[in-house]
């Protein structure tokens, strides 16, 4: 039976980086959300209101896995609602266990937060894929440890496969995608020269960490003059109640080699950007944006095309759009792909009992009423009526 030991302190994770980092590189669909480099600037930025709970597995004296987790106190209408979830909060796709052997991992974890201290009311895993990478590996997990649990669709995002070339890849857009494009890259080349910049450090271990701030500051310039300089949900690049986050993060990105940074140029002055971060193959579009001041229709459209067609011939393997906006992507995805959300209510908490009741009706009116038929298939959307807390 493999041991457990669970870290309290964000400190103490230093003494496993060596560990995190060989982890990481075998974990399926790992990505720098998975990083402790990453923790530790989303725990510096957002520690408010949680306690971080990160369990090690250890076997035989080695460590094969490693689970972050965290307990989150928030305001229900049912009053006070302590989550055991995971320190991600939606910044990117996906997320789960650092680990080479999710089921494994996962059910070492399980059985120790069973049978130790009870912090929480529910335990809420989201953002899992698992018709994905994850391979039902946490639903088997929760199986195998006889937890009781309802699954919850959570969001989707769009996927391009990267492991094509470019004309099969335009070949398999819609005639209106393909005139949308190549119309686009015709206008912008007017213009002037169109330069097309992409810089994917690879990391302080090879000698290639720098930030360039320069290259940051212009993309942070671009998104404060474009819509993002306006909107108000705290998670654009310019936002300042995140900017200092994203700029530590990345800095770590940087050191780590997990940044994608890609710009364009036209008639020398930046007009697009898409602000990236890669993993073994996997790239994950953080955030994009065009510079209005640079009137020039379909800028972001030529960036994101150029992007595509340079990292396939990189060898990347999947570009990860994002979650939500399915229809301003439609142009570019080539799968649309679910997240779940794993839901365990403690049978000693009240709470989360009448947490229970509030999805049990939710399901029922889901069944009844709330079917909705998408190009992808039928969806619920259970934000409009079983999204008691986030």
């Amino acid at each position: 039976m493999s041991d457990v030991i669970e870290l309290n302190e964000i400190e103490a994770l230093a003494d496993y980086q060596a560990d995190w980092q060989r982890l990481l590189k075998v974990t399926p669909g790992g990505s720098f959300f998975r990083s402790l480099e990453w923790l530790q600037v989303y725990w510096k930025h957002f520690a408010a209101d949680q306690k971080l709970r990160v369990l090690i597995v250890v076997d035989r004296g080695e460590v094969t896995g490693i689970v972050p987790l965290c307990v989150r106190r928030i305001k229900s209408k049912y009053g006070l609602c302590r989550i055991l979830t995971f320190p991600f909060d939606d910044w990117g796709s996906f997320y789960g266990p650092v680990s080479a052997s999710q089921k494994t991992t996962l059910c070492a974890a399980f059985n120790y937060i069973l049978h130790s201290r009870r912090d929480w009311d529910l335990i809420d895993l989201r953002c899992v894929d698992s018709a994905g990478f994850d391979g039902g590996e946490t639903e088997q997990a929760l199986h195998s440890e006889k937890i009781s649990f309802e699954t919850l669709l959570w969001c989707q995002t769009a996927y391009v496969d990267l492991k094509q070339d470019w004309d099969q890849y335009l070949r398999s857009r819609s005639s209106r995608a393909r005139k949308t494009y190549l119309c686009s890259e015709k206008r912008v080349q007017q213009e002037g020269k169109v330069k097309y910049l992409r810089y994917r450090p690879a990391g302080a271990e090879n000698g290639e960490g720098d930030p360039r701030w320069d290259l940051y500051d212009q993309c942070e310039e671009i998104a404060r003059q474009s819509w993002q300089g306006r909107s108000t949900t705290g998670t654009t690049l310019s936002h300042a109640s995140v900017a200092p986050f994203f700029r530590d993060a990345h800095e770590r990105a940087a050191q780590a080699g997990t940044v994608d940074l890609n710009m364009l140029y036209v008639a020398g002055r930046p007009a697009a950007f898409n602000y990236n971060y890669v993993h073994e193959g996997l790239v994950y579009s953080l955030r994009m944006g065009f510079d209005p001041r640079v009137s020039i229709k379909g800028a972001g459209c030529v960036l994101m095309g150029r992007m595509i067609r340079d990292s396939m011939q990189r060898g990347d393997r999947i570009l990860d759009i994002g979650p939500g906006s399915l229809a301003a992507k439609k142009n570019w995805y080539t799968s649309v792909e679910n997240s779940y959300r794993y839901v365990h209510y403690s049978a000693t908490s009240v709470t989360a009992k009448l947490m229970q009741l509030s999805h049990q009706f939710a399901d029922w009116y889901r069944d009844r009423f709330a079917n909705e038929s998408t190009d992808q298939g039928t969806v619920t959307d259970y934000s409009k009526f079983s999204a008691t807390w986030r």
